[in-house]
């Protein structure tokens, strides 16, 4: 898979001379027109500094698809999710998440504040996707800093890099369930403007109810604690029959329910050594939060009126049925991006590329329909790559060089505002380069950034950060590649880390930064082996992470305003893991190819002191068995979640777990015009799943059985 500095789409080759035999064309993924889009770019036509790498779209893209990027991808090897609520949840690659994962729209980060809670929502609309690539690994190079653990891009059309054979392509998707009561529906509309400008539209649409699950919506744990705190309060019985009652949910989870919806347009001008786009983008988001049973809720009065019952119902969030406090998330983000390309006839340099992003966002904390806290973010996000025509010092191979720019401005307002008025500005400059050796292939890398940060009441802090990597890989006469990876990067602490210091009820906790915080390092190192053994292909990667100076948010059994206290810490730590894939046909009989797929992933994580680091997902496997014809593509799949015990102070454990789904693909037309529609059956068997990643897993399980129906059609 291509990788490189800054992400950029372009055509891939042309696909192989199609199979003599007649299912050789259900192997291709035709689910979208014109030519695969990948992401390329910096001059390296295979930059491996990040081993780990996963796409995700066409089939598994539409049988994956969810609200929040996080939900699509939890079923990658090394990827879990922090699944807070339906409405809310970002990835987690390899043990690590907040911070140290970049959500990315083409190679530009999403400049919102999903970053600075579990609780808030990622504003990339999953719907628009045309592929989702997964990188792990040492990403912090091509990304920034704060994508330590690995980064997540997100690829659409909004700014087209194509022009249309067609006068007008459309592609529409739609999908329901039962699970949630889904209604969902999208589109998108590509059109050429002449020979050398074409423009592109979207929408979509998403709303869900409360999620229904198996059983009781808490743990056994938090059921018996509530229970007996019950007890202790027979002498007064409206208390008592509250967290009786609380204790008693079952088969749904309360004030879990979601409508999002977004609206994109774009246009491009493609010439012939040159390129340039621009799009406008808004996203729209109204969820509900599910709240600890029995936690104490601090400032219950409230605040001002929000002032706005008809949006409440416009949503279709209506409190009837709620008899207690409910905390919503109001979010609303505009954004802006340009791309742009521009190529030269000679010179060190082959082509300049350019990427942007500005945007706006507010969103809105309602505690029982009145405002609590009000987040807005105004940030602008940039860079600038040189592509160069050769290697590096003439030398065979190819590079990069660039710049990159970012700023972000937080104002958080309300009384229980937790983190104060604050702004992070980075400048980086980077290069990335790739020298072929004969007998291996080296690659380099390295990124100097500075970071300054204030906030009000604060005095500012500023971090320069140097950050280096290394790989040697060597693939074989029959594309058995080996490699290992070595990385050193730095990290300056966000803005959240630093100073926030106050309530948060939507979170449940009062959240304490640490403004000495110093910088954290990493010293990492991943080996790994991937290619094909006649029709199977595999992929192996083991690695390991010793960090200097790890900052991570702890409990600390004290309580502030009736809520528990979390304060950000720093101790050394270490990370080690695996993650480990296979896909093989079994049989083929007439026109069926059955065939299975193996994957399993591992990490654990210890601070310096030898307990555990919080929130660290457990041993998963997952098998699934297929079958295809021309037309259909049929799925059993089995995913092995182990306990997760090894849990920190005050953090309760998981037990594990087996899911079963199952699916069937039906593809009556092939080709760019085409259509998949997908019926699926997920969590077969109704079992009682819960993600140790999520900090909510003891009162928001995962759902249960789901009967679900979707269709993307391409035309």
């Amino acid at each position: 898979m291509p990788l490189a500095a800054q992400a950029q789409q372009a055509e891939t080759p042309p696909p192989p001379p199609a199979d003599t035999d007649a299912d050789a064309g259900a192997d291709r993924d035709d689910d979208f027109h014109g030519p695969d889009i990948v992401v390329t770019g910096g001059g390296v036509g295979r930059l491996d500094v990040l081993a780990g790498t996963s796409v995700v779209s066409g089939v598994e893209l539409q049988r994956e698809m969810a609200g929040q990027i996080g939900d699509v991808l939890a079923n990658l090897p090394g990827v879990s999710a922090t699944g807070f609520a339906p409405g809310a949840s970002r990835p987690v690659l390899r043990g690590f998440q907040g911070e140290r994962v970049r959500v990315l729209t083409d190679g530009i980060g999403a400049i919102d504040a999903s970053n600075t809670s579990a609780d808030h929502a990622v504003t990339i609309d999953p719907l628009i996707a045309d592929r989702i690539e997964v990188l792990r690994g040492p990403a912090s190079l091509l990304y920034g800093s704060s994508a330590i653990g690995g980064a997540v891009n997100v690829i659409d059309r909004r700014i087209p890099l194509r022009i249309p054979d067609e006068p007008v392509h459309v592609d529409g998707t739609a999908a329901t369930d039962t699970a949630s009561d889904l209604r969902q529906i999208g589109a998108s509309i590509d059109a050429p403007l002449g020979r050398e400008f074409v423009v592109h539209v979207d929408g979509s649409w998403r709303k869900t109810n409360d999620l229904e699950v198996p059983g009781y919506a808490l743990s056994d744990g938090l059921r018996a604690e509530l229970l007996a705190e019950a007890a202790e309060h027979a002498d007064e019985p409206e208390e008592a029959e509250e967290l009786i009652e609380a204790a008693n949910v079952r088969g749904i989870v309360e004030n879990s329910d979601t409508e999002t919806w977004s609206a994109g347009a774009g246009v491009s001008w493609i010439g012939e050594r040159a390129t340039l786009g621009v799009s406008v983008g808004l996203y729209d988001t109204f969820y509900g939060v599910p709240l600890r049973p029995g936690a104490g809720h601090a400032h219950e009065e409230g605040g001002e009126d929000h002032g706005d019952e008809d949006h409440d119902e416009d949503h279709g969030h209506e409190e009837e049925g709620h008899d207690h406090e409910t905390v919503d998330i109001d979010m609303r983000q505009w954004r802006a991006d340009l791309r742009g390309s521009l190529s030269f006839d000679d010179g060190p340099f082959a082509e300049v590329r350019t990427r942007w992003g500005v945007t706006n966002y507010t969103h809105t904390e309602l505690e029982s329909g009145e405002t609590g806290t009000v987040f807005d973010v105004n940030g602008i996000e940039g860079r600038v790559e040189l592509v160069q025509r050769g290697g590096l010092l003439g030398a065979n191979g190819g590079g990069s060089l660039g710049a990159q720019y970012y700023r972000r401005e937080l104002d958080a307002v309300g009384a229980e505002a937790f983190v104060p008025p604050n702004t992070t500005s980075q400048f980086a400059l980077f290069t990335l380069q790739e020298l072929d050796l004969d007998a291996v292939t080296l690659e380099l890398a390295g990124r100097y950034e500075h970071s300054d940060q204030s906030a009000d009441g604060y005095a500012s802090r500023n971090f320069d950060s140097f950050s280096g990597a290394i790989g040697v890989w060597h693939e074989t006469a029959s594309g058995l590649r080996f490699g290992l990876n070595g990385s050193r990067v730095e990290r300056a602490p966000a803005g959240e880390e630093l100073y926030a210091d106050g309530p948060h009820p939507a979170t449940q906790q009062f959240e304490i930064g640490d403004p000495f915080l110093d910088t954290e390092k990493a010293l990492g190192i991943e080996a790994y082996v991937r290619g094909a053994f006649g029709p199977a292909t595999f992929a192996l990667t083991g690695f390991a992470t010793k960090f200097d100076d790890y900052i991570y948010l702890a409990a600390t059994g004290e309580e502030e305003d009736d809520l528990p206290v979390f304060q950000q810490l720093q101790e050394d730590a270490d990370y080690i893991g695996f993650e480990a894939e296979t896909a093989f046909p079994l049989v083929r009989l007439g026109g069926v190819t059955i065939g299975n797929e193996i994957s399993a992933s591992y990490v654990r994580a210890e601070l310096d002191d030898g307990s555990p680091v919080p929130l660290i997902p457990p041993l998963s496997a997952r098998y699934a068995l297929t079958a295809q014809t021309r037309q259909l593509e049929g799925r059993v799949e089995v995913g092995l979640f182990d306990d997760q015990d090894r849990t920190a102070e005050y953090e309760t454990k998981t037990d594990g777990f087996t899911m079963v789904d199952a699916s069937l693909a039906w593809k009556p037309w092939r080709g760019n015009r085409n259509l998949t529609v997908i019926a699926q059956v997920d969590n077969i068997f109704d079992v009682d799943a819960r993600r140790h990643s999520s900090v909510t897993k003891d009162f928001v399980p995962m759902a249960g059985r789901n009967f679900r129906l979707s269709a993307r059609i391409s035309l």
